[in-house]
């Protein structure tokens, strides 16, 4: 009975404290009788009246109806499509605060979750870039456009369809976009043109509820570290309109050194089942990193961000400490980046993925580099790496993890326990789960060093860097 009367209840003056995870921020209004309640939109130290609109035992949500101050944390976003794109949440948050909520975000997370001895965390590394930083971005085509409240109070005919980014929560609504500052030019340039010759060509833009339309995606990458130029178009068939189109897209941007399409008559905009054609140019870009080439494929991982994965792999190599003569092991190594990159520092690396095309990858991308020290293995972590394994390959001095958000399977941690090497260097993408692991190998290792990084300006996202020693 209570908390239905307290659905859509109307809570004044509430001071908001801190930002939490998710990239909302947190307030413990005395109504809210001791829970947190997560709000959008605001960031701490804003005075605001919430609507409550959900409930839960531990927590509630709320959203804002009115404010009574402004945080003087706060500034002003600078993109046009903010608080309605999915992406770039912090916007409204100084950069220097930013940062100072990701090092807190880290440190809660280890004290609070992982409750072992920690040394002093060193300060978060920011960002050289905090816009224009990414290096992939894709978008997608939709005849099913969002329009904002003051849009449709217009009462005026729009255009439906849509070139962009989902709006959050809704898989079949896209925000078209005018401008967007993630990525460098000729990135919005590309976008806006084809966007432009789609429209008024009467292509057909894909209507995801219906399952038809020929523009499904448009993919563009750029090599931060050279010229290389990729950009690949998702279509349902191809035909003369399409062909067209990419014509259209090769003649205006000469800079493209990757022209690409991919036939995707699916339910879904996943690719990487799919044969790839190469238009024009290569099937490939190349970052460097160190005198080192990497080349990136369509369907290759490569960090989004390259100058600060450069520095965050630094990071990675100096807590491993490699003379020389050290064997690695590089766990969920992807495309081999890490592995490689460290290669001419150590004996031997070995990594492990379970995506079969990324070993291939990094294979290519060791050859392509003249490194004769590495082996790559495909195949699900817990059930390769095994005793059989490890009596077949050197057993490791350090070992390099670094796993997806939902961090190491149980099975892994405990064979890094029986394993025992004399170092770990963890990196992660989700310092929750990162803590999680990191009491469970409390048992046989020691932290040493923790060390944030930045790498996805104006949003919540962190990585983090830890050293392990064997106790």
């Amino acid at each position: 009975m209570g908390r239905r009367k307290n659905k859509n209840r109307i809570i004044e003056n509430v001071v908001i404290l801190d930002a939490g995870a998710e990239g909302k921020c947190i307030a413990r209004p005395e109504e809210a009788e001791g829970r947190v309640v997560f709000v959008t939109g605001v960031v701490p130290k804003d005075v605001v009246d919430l609507r409550i609109t959900k409930q839960r035992k531990s927590y509630w949500e709320g959203t804002v109806v009115k404010f009574h101050s402004y945080s003087d944390e706060r500034v002003e976003p600078f993109c046009q499509h903010f608080g309605i794109c999915g992406g770039c949440k912090w916007q409204h948050l100084s950069y220097e605060r930013q940062l100072f909520y990701k090092e807190k975000q880290v440190k809660d997370n280890l004290e609070r979750l992982a409750k072992i001895e920690l040394p002093k965390i060193t300060p978060i590394l920011a960002s050289e870039n905090t816009r224009f930083y990414r290096n992939k971005l894709e978008f997608t085509f939709s005849s099913r456009r969002w329009l904002t409240s003051e849009q449709i109070a217009t009462g005026q005919d729009f255009d439906n369809r849509a070139l962009g980014f989902h709006i959050p929560g809704r898989y079949d609504k896209l925000v078209d976009l005018n401008e967007c500052y993630l990525q460098a030019e000729p990135s919005n340039s590309i976008r806006l043109a084809v966007n432009k010759y789609a429209r008024e060509h009467d292509l057909e833009f894909y209507n995801v509820m219906a399952f038809e339309g020929l523009l499904r995606n448009l993919m563009i990458r750029n090599s931060q570290t050279t010229s290389d130029l990729m950009v690949m178009l998702q279509v349902t068939a191809f035909n003369e309109e399409v062909e067209k189109l990419i014509q259209f897209i090769k003649t205006s941007f000469p800079e493209i050194t990757s022209l690409q399409y991919v036939v995707n008559t699916k339910r879904n905009d996943t690719f990487q089942d799919l044969d790839i054609v190469c238009f024009a140019g290569k099937d490939y870009i190349t970052e460097t990193m160190e005198g080192l080439e990497f080349r990136i494929q369509a369907k290759s991982f490569y960090q989004t961000n390259s100058i600060q994965a450069y520095n965050l792999y630094k990071i990675t190599r100096d807590f491993a400490q490699l003379t020389g003569d050290e064997v690695v092991y590089d766990l969920y190594t992807g495309t081999g980046t890490i592995a490689n990159f460290v290669a001419k520092q150590a004996k031997q690396v070995i990594g492990v993925e379970y995506i079969e095309p990324a070993i291939e990858d990094a294979k290519i991308n060791s050859k392509l580099n003249g490194i004769d020290n590495t082996l790559f293995y495909a195949g699900d972590m817990k059930d390769v790496l095994n005793e059989e394994f490890l009596n077949k390959h050197a057993r490791p001095d350090v070992i390099l993890t670094d796993p997806p958000r939902a961090g190491m399977h149980p099975d892994v941690i405990n064979m890094l326990l029986r394993i025992g090497a004399k170092r770990i260097v963890y990196v992660s993408c989700n310092p929750a789960t990162q803590a999680r692991d990191l009491q469970l190998l409390d048992e046989k290792y020691a932290v040493k060093a923790i060390q944030p990084v930045d790498m996805f300006p104006q949003t919540h996202h962190v990585e983090n860097v830890v050293l392990l020693e064997l106790k």
